[in-house]
């Protein structure tokens, strides 16, 4: 896999966008060029695949017409040329900052890859260009794909057909693949290709489909706020995700390669792991009180607590506050991290440890914003990111890890914060393979 400095966000761009009833929508084209150079000077970076739309449509109906029936090979040929001129339109408007090769072949990978914009197009029979776009997410590091379609949402049926169709918000790929089969054909209409969904699922991708004209909401996608759009995700990731077995530590065997990291195994490493923090949080913030992000059944809480600090935690879980000793549940409550129940400037110190990773993106922002609200001194937030290589010797893939990104991706997040700076050199990190730590301080 090819990593960059920030992964790159892939926009695949519906062909029923560019033309949509077979001429060229130039005022869509327009408003994409001026949100993608915006989004550039800001260091993001894109692969824009080019879907065929009308145009496709428009050469297979002729050819039927003219002699009556087509292969299904030729008709994905046509539609596969449809997305190759669709895309050379893409690398012409933004032929100054895109690289000079338009993707067509998958195999042949970019190397020393500098510019900003890279423009891909339809390969081969049997794959749409959804399951290209999920190709070029898998090769090099993408974290999120946005499908820039005509439609608002996904939704339980076809709204053009039933009227009383409802929107989804968010689904699995399990979902998915019940709402649209696993089949694929030439011209089909549904929301995501049912074999490229079958990839993104093997693969823990999130895909977001979503309107693609309404560039307000594309610059919220991409900036990480809350947006309109349904999210397709390995895993419904809320309350219910974390569930008792995570917290008994009988998923330890499922989580870990190695083979002794049976259950007490994987207790001892998390009480270990749990003194550590509270020594780190004592020794170099030492707060007169603190709040814990999804502070689990309470251990860090009750240690600093001991430590003499008044602590207290937030936890999403019902199950994980349920088992918590009972002289610790005055001090826990029921509550998420994107509405913290408590009131503002409340706390010397509010801190997470491996929370955001498991956000939705759309959900990031809002989080660090109520961390800082509910803060009256410091934030700490520790995450996983690309750079902690170490945990791919140790675990197997999470796919509850939704939001991974480059260490640079927090710190962009963190300085754009008006109200905070970012603490540099007076609390101990470890390097960066193993862990990745902000200590932010109020203005």
């Amino acid at each position: 896999m090819i990593h960059y400095k920030e992964p790159p966000i892939i926009l695949s761009v519906g062909g029923s966008l560019i033309s949509p009833s077979g001429g060229i929508d130039t005022v869509f084209l327009k408003r994409l060029n001026t949100f993608i150079r915006g989004q550039v000077k800001k260091g993001k970076r894109f692969f824009l695949v080019s879907g065929g739309g009308r145009t496709a449509r428009q050469y297979r109906d002729a050819g039927k017409s003219v002699i009556g029936s087509l292969s299904n090979e030729d008709l994905d040929w046509l539609g596969i040329h449809a997305t190759h001129l669709n895309g050379h339109l893409l690398r012409t408007i933004f032929q100054d900052i895109a690289h000079p090769r338009i993707i067509e072949n998958y195999d042949k990978k970019l190397h020393k890859w500098k510019e900003p914009v890279v423009i891909g197009a339809g390969w081969k029979p049997g794959w749409s260009t959804d399951y290209d776009a999920v190709i070029l997410a898998r090769d090099y590091g993408a974290n999120v794909i946005v499908n820039m379609s005509n439609i608002d949402w996904v939704y339980d049926s076809d709204p053009s057909q039933n009227p009383n169709a409802k929107p989804i918000k968010r689904m699995t790929w399990n979902e998915m693949e019940s709402l649209v089969g696993v089949t694929w054909s030439p011209g089909i209409n549904t929301p995501f290709d049912p074999v490229a969904a079958q990839l993104a699922k093997k693969l823990g991708l999130t895909v977001i489909v979503t309107n693609g004209t309404d560039f307000k909401n594309l610059t919220k996608i991409v900036e990480g706020d809350s947006f309109k759009g349904t999210i397709i995700m390995p895993y419904r990731i809320d309350a219910s995700f974390y569930d008792r077995e995570y917290y008994t530590h009988k998923h330890a065997k499922r989580g870990y390669r190695l083979g002794y990291a049976d259950p007490f195994f994987t207790k001892l490493l998390r009480t270990v792991v749990t003194y550590y923090r509270a020594i780190l949080i004592k020794f170099f913030i030492n707060p007169k009180n603190c709040l814990d992000i999804g502070c689990g059944t309470g251990e860090l809480v009750r240690i600093l607590r001991s430590f003499g600090i008044d602590a207290y935690g937030v936890e999403i879980s019902k199950d994980a506050i349920a088992m918590a000793e009972d002289q610790m549940k005055p001090y826990l409550k029921l509550g998420d991290v994107v509405k913290i129940p408590y009131e503002d400037a409340q706390f010397e110190l509010v801190f997470s440890f491996d929370v955001l990773e498991h956000l939705e993106r759309s959900k990031i922002k809002k989080a660090v914003d109520e961390t800082i609200r509910v803060s009256k001194k410091y934030i700490l937030h520790k995450m996983y990111t690309q750079e902690n290589t170490y945990i791919s010797y140790f675990h197997k893939r999470d796919f509850s890890h939704i939001s991974v990104f480059p260490k640079k991706y927090w710190h962009r997040l963190f300085v754009d914060q008006e109200e905070v700076s970012i603490v540099r050199g007076s609390f101990f990190r470890l390097p960066s393979f193993i862990e990745t730590i902000f200590l932010l301080k109020k203005r």
